[in-house]
């Protein structure tokens, strides 16, 4: 139900920013920000693309992508997302820079609840971080990763405008459907998105809240893609960490 659930103003911290629907903080090193990755990782279709659909146990979230959560990053980090309206938690968007990124390149993230997906939330959460990441962090490059087979979260990724580089592959802990199909690639520079005409700049306009088929809204890349010390993630070798790919919502 709208506006049920823990409420971003049941987590004082300042906004790291807001959009015309959202609001993005920083995740604080509680059992009641834990208890909401918790919730978010045990819906075994938000899991899909990452585990197979198996749900994580606590101790596994607070060891592994919480813990991500919380660590301070060069460039960027993670962010609870919750509705501006009601306060309602949804999921998480992130855009970090980590291991051996170029050092004006970071990586773009969201994983939300499948109650928010086909709204537009996905990208409307990227289009801001985009924005922030080219004007005031310093970027000139931006990527972001998900399975092949992925086909929602690959629209929200074109969406926001960027374009698909590349396929690899990569060995997975565990089986997922698909994974035989292999990883993509896509990438925004700070020179294509300066320019872009029209909205996809502007983040706000109604042509940036598609509230129809955006199903990509449980894309989650950074999970998956945050062992930082395996190079392939930008090029080279291969690169295991499944732990946030983008997932599929909007």
């Amino acid at each position: 139900m709208a506006g049920s659930g823990p409420r971003a103003q049941d987590h004082p911290m300042r906004p790291y920013l807001t959009t015309p629907r959202l609001t993005l903080r920083p995740f604080a090193d509680t059992d009641a920000d834990l208890d909401l990755v918790v919730d978010l990782d045990s819906d075994p279709e938000v899991m899909r693309y990452l585990t197979g659909g198996r749900p994580m146990t606590r101790t596994e979230i607070r060891a592994d992508s919480f813990a991500r959560m919380l660590r301070t990053y060069p460039v960027g980090g993670f962010w609870a997302t919750h509705l501006r309206d009601t306060g309602e938690f949804i999921g998480w968007h992130c855009l970090r820079r980590f291991g051996d990124a170029p050092p004006r390149s970071a990586d773009l993230g969201y994983r939300l609840r499948k109650s928010a997906w086909g709204r537009g939330y996905a990208t409307e959460g990227s289009l801001a971080l985009i924005e922030k990441g080219f004007t005031e962090l310093g970027l000139d490059r931006i990527t972001a990763n998900t399975m092949y087979v992925n086909a929602p979260s690959r629209k929200v990724m074109e969406r926001c405008g960027l374009s698909y580089a590349r396929t690899y592959f990569e060995e997975w802990a565990e089986p997922v459907e698909g994974a035989e199909h292999g990883e993509v690639e896509y990438v925004l520079t700070k020179d294509e998105w300066s320019g872009t005409p029209g909205p996809r700049r502007v983040v706000g306009r109604p042509t940036d809240h598609p509230n129809h088929a955006d199903h990509a809204d449980h894309a989650d890349h950074a999970d998956r893609l945050d062992h930082a010390d395996h190079p392939d993630r930008w090029g080279h070798s291969n690169h295991p960490d499944h732990p946030d790919h983008p997932g599929t919502g909007g």
